[in-house]
């Protein structure tokens, strides 16, 4: 093939590829190599030691394609103000990776499209962050701006257990609080604990050089942010962080959350209510105890099933569809300090049509129910956190209420079922 010919289906390829849509895997001309290797690919080649990045390693590649999803501006950046940290999605997978580079990173904005040659890097792992090192500000060109940048939604809990799959990776935390409390004016700057009412911890980092250090940190929020590699002080180990990149990746800030919270509904197997509507001696009234009290599940079972239930850990709530009536998910305690915020996550079950639901608090221990911010009629076959604010004084507790709609008839009736977990609930 005529040389000219050969370096202007690279580069067209490779623009292709970069350009706002890394969804896609890119389609080259047969008989060409390409000259891109995934995020996922580059980081399997370190197995504990310093990989230098030449032909053989990357099998004959020497680019890689990502978002931008670190902000220079916000001073908070892993590695420092002159690093980028991208991430790029292929065939459903995200991965992220950390490159600091040797010169000012401060042209690239989040969500630039870039294109980066990594032929000669060294992937290594440094205070605890998997980079590729040695990468002057040259070899990162930009294809395009303001494309848009996936944020998954996880807690504290997934983060810790699966950190690979998201490190250096643009993640939105729900369900946690500082511990212990702030106190008044305490500000972001440091290290500060993010941890659930199952234990699990979280460092959330904020350098004192930052634009938001000097601000004061809320004692819980959904936290948006970059999850990187750290160094345990004590233990010498790899620990997750979160660094957020400016003060408004800390959404809805509240009151701390209730101890035990969020419900993951793990506390007993999936077969305990297996069946959607009981009443047994292990399951009276549908009500089964977990670790944040009794939950009565009408109409609702525990659901385990990978890609079409929507749960963190091993399993969450599936609600029934086509019901007459409503299926509900309901508090059999009160919690005493009233609530500022509720955050749960949801979705339709496998294929399943949309539904509507709302959210309900009683503080007459269950006789009545007021419902608080609006129908979600949303439910995709994907899993999505929401957000409920409101300014509840004195004891209260909550339900899901599914609307019995009857059974679905698109467009006009949506009646699939629904996935829940995760309901986390913030004191006033």
């Amino acid at each position: 093939m005529n040389n000219k010919l050969f370096v202007g289906l690279c580069w067209a390829a490779t623009a292709l590829a970069a350009t706002g849509c890394l969804e896609k895997d890119p389609d080259y001309a047969a008989g060409a190599p390409s000259p891109l290797i995934s995020l996922e690919d580059v980081r399997r080649l370190y197995q504990g030691t310093d990989v230098v990045l030449e032909a053989a390693q990357l099998s004959g590649a020497h680019q890689v394609t990502g978002l931008v999803v670190s902000d220079a501006a916000g001073g908070n950046v892993p590695g420092g103000t002159t690093s980028l940290v991208v991430q790029s999605t292929r065939r459903g997978v995200v991965r992220g990776i950390l490159i600091p580079l040797s010169g000012p990173a401060a042209t690239f904005a989040v969500g630039d499209s870039v294109v980066v040659d990594i032929k000669g890097a060294t992937l290594a792992r440094r205070a605890g962050s998997l980079r590729l090192e040695g990468i002057a500000p040259d070899r990162v060109r930009k294809i395009s701006s303001r494309n848009a940048v996936t944020t998954r939604d996880i807690n504290v809990s997934t983060l810790t257990a699966s950190f690979e799959a998201y490190e250096s990776t643009l993640v939105r935390i729900t369900g946690s609080g500082l511990t212990p409390l702030p106190v008044s004016g305490e500000t972001y700057a440091g290290d500060k604990t993010l941890a659930d009412g199952a234990g699990n911890r979280l460092t959330l980092h904020t350098e004192p050089t930052a634009a938001f250090a000097a601000r004061r940190v809320p004692a819980s929020a959904t936290f948006v942010g970059i999850a990187v590699g750290g160094l345990d002080a004590a233990t010498q180990t790899v620990a997750p962080q979160l660094w957020l990149r400016t003060a408004a990746d800390a959404l809805d800030p509240s009151g701390p959350i209730y101890a035990k919270f969020p419900e993951s509904f793990e506390a007993v197997p999936q077969a305990t209510k297996g069946s959607y509507n009981m009443n047994t001696v292990a399951v009276p009234d549908n009500t089964v105890t977990f670790g944040t009290g009794p939950w009565k599940l009408y109409q609702s079972i525990l659901g385990n099933t990978s890609g079409r239930d929507r749960y963190t850990g091993t399993q969450g709530i599936r609600m029934q569809q086509g019901l007459t009536e409503s299926a509900t998910v309901e508090m059999k305690f009160d919690l005493p300090n009233g609530a500022t915020k509720v955050t749960l996550l949801y979705g339709a079950y496998y294929t399943d049509a949309a539904s509507s639901w709302k959210l309900e608090y009683s503080q007459d221990q269950g006789a009545t129910w007021q419902q608080t911010g609006t129908t979600v009629t949303d439910a995709g076959n994907f899993q999505r956190t929401i957000t409920f604010l409101m300014n509840i004084s004195g004891p209260v507790r909550f339900r899901i209420n599914k609307l019995g709609l009857g059974p679905s008839n698109p467009p006009t009736v949506l009646n699939g079922r629904l996935g829940l977990d995760d309901i986390a609930i913030y004191e006033n």
